[in-house]
């Protein structure tokens, strides 16, 4: 029992003499099953300078899948405290304060959960393109540190974690009376968001910060030649009306003190339903568009780019006939600018489908139910008929749907509006994929790519047999 050998720890500083370290020395060696390198310790034993003990440590690497699920039940971990904590929250209030409440905290936060949505749907997006032959990069002029789709998720999922989180601190805080800490979760939250944007140092994706903050600067002022980027992001704008109108009202509020409070319930308050900065705000996407389509016949001279914004000029009349109502009597509302308000909806959501179908997406209306011959269609979906009955189906009903959220008058339906505004982003995730395969259609039928894509001119292959033959020894 006692008469035994006693194994010490390799690593006791009792083994070493005085003064002595142990040596590391990395014999390059990999074995399997996850060991990655093989150590050799020598230690000194008792003086002796010969003697030495070999350790071989094996690197414990947890594997991907293993990660992958490790994560996602965290997530669901999370999301399930979040959903709790904000249902037990809601429920601590009175009734006559719940409903009002809940439309204030959905007004902070509605639109940075519809763009989180819109960044999700943007990674699927570029997932789709880099499994096809669409060349996403060269289309948007994109260097190569472009983000990927995986980046853009790895977004999207920080984005879907902090949102909610703060959300659920204000309907916590809120509800125990911490009324002061429960107004600056949402003011620290956008606050985060813009400094993010414009955060000056090369960290966090600073080119593709500096891309999009480039990209918005000249879709603001079109001073220049419009390229495909310019008018791709500002089409995805118009589809973001609702974000900004709501971001606008939000941002009032802070200013005005008004975050956790009733005072903005008043509708002829400053940041009140009858405020005139709401219609100007959700017509600001269509007048950037409308500008650039005007820049395009300018530098083009094509009869289409005045159609273009024909069609762009269709959503001014519905914005500011719905907020007409705040400001009319009541009859001459029913009897005359309700009727000139669904007249324009009908026409601006005919005039968009159309476009879209024929225009953005080059699918003749001749050539409808010839789906068959995918060379005049999508290259994405060979063979698969209903998906293109499905897109141009879901787009028109859509379109329709989508004048609803521009009508200042119906904006108090939140829930409503929110779901139609979700189903508008998803609209456009959908217009995205047959838009940018038109575009890169278009970019292979042009004569220099042709060129570009067969072999080398004879010039070319003389400058390149001399440049060979100089480098020969």
């Amino acid at each position: 029992m006692f008469g035994g050998q006693v194994a010490a720890p390799i690593n006791s500083p009792h083994l070493r003499r005085s003064g002595s370290r142990a040596v590391v020395s990395d014999l390059g060696a990999e074995l399997g099953n996850g060991v990655e390198n093989s150590y050799v310790h020598p230690l000194e034993l008792n003086g002796s300078k010969n003697a030495s003990i070999p350790l071989v440590t094996a690197a414990i690497v947890p594997s991907p899948t293993l990660l992958w699920r490790f994560k996602v039940l965290l997530f669901l971990l999370w999301g399930f405290i979040c959903g709790k904590t904000g249902w037990q929250s809601v429920m601590r209030m009175s009734a006559d304060l719940r409903d009002l409440f809940l439309y204030e905290a959905f007004l902070y936060y509605n639109p940075l959960l519809l763009v989180t949505t819109m960044v999700w749907l943007w990674g699927i997006n570029l997932w789709v393109f880099s499994r096809s032959n669409i060349n996403y990069a060269k289309i948007f002029d994109l260097d190569q540190n472009h983000l990927t789709h995986r980046e853009i998720w790895k977004c999207a999922t920080w984005m879907t974690i902090v949102v909610p989180t703060s959300m659920t601190a204000y309907l916590y805080l809120y509800s125990n009376g911490e009324v002061s800490l429960a107004a600056s979760q949402p003011v620290l939250l956008y606050f985060a968001v813009v400094m993010l944007l414009i955060f000056p140092f090369d960290i966090f994706y600073f080119s593709s910060r500096y891309y999009l903050l480039r990209a918005l600067w000249r879709i603001v002022l079109p001073f220049q030649a419009i390229t495909f980027p310019d008018f791709f992001l500002a089409d995805i704008l118009t589809s973001m009306a609702k974000v900004f109108s709501d971001i606008e009202r939000s941002v009032c509020r802070m200013v005005h003190r008004q975050v956790a409070t009733i005072a903005w319930f008043e509708a002829d308050s400053v940041c009140g339903s009858h405020s005139v900065a709401i219609p100007l705000v959700l017509v600001l996407p269509y007048l950037f568009r409308f500008f650039q389509c005007l820049r395009q016949y300018r530098d083009i001279g094509e009869r289409s780019a005045l159609l273009n914004a024909l069609k762009y000029s269709t959503a001014v009349p519905v914005i500011f006939l719905s907020a007409l109502k705040y400001h009319v009597l009541p009859e001459s509302w029913t009897n005359f600018y309700r009727p000139l308000w669904l007249l324009s909806s009908v026409l601006n959501s005919l005039y968009s489908f159309y476009w879209d179908v024929a225009r953005d997406w080059d699918f003749s209306f001749a050539r409808m139910f010839k789906f068959n011959k995918s060379h005049l269609y999508s290259h994405l979906l060979h063979g698969r008929t209903w998906v293109y009955f499905w897109v141009i189906g879901s787009n028109l009903i859509l379109r329709c749907t989508w004048t609803y959220k521009l009508s200042a008058h119906l904006r108090n339906n939140y829930l409503t509006v929110f779901t139609i505004a979700a189903l508008e982003i998803f609209r456009r995730f959908q217009w995205i994929f047959f838009r940018v395969e038109n575009e890169w259609n278009k970019i292979n039928s042009r004569p220099n790519m042709q060129v570009s894509m067969n072999d080398p001119s004879d010039d070319e292959v003389k400058l390149l047999s001399s440049s060979a033959g100089g480098y020969n020894v």
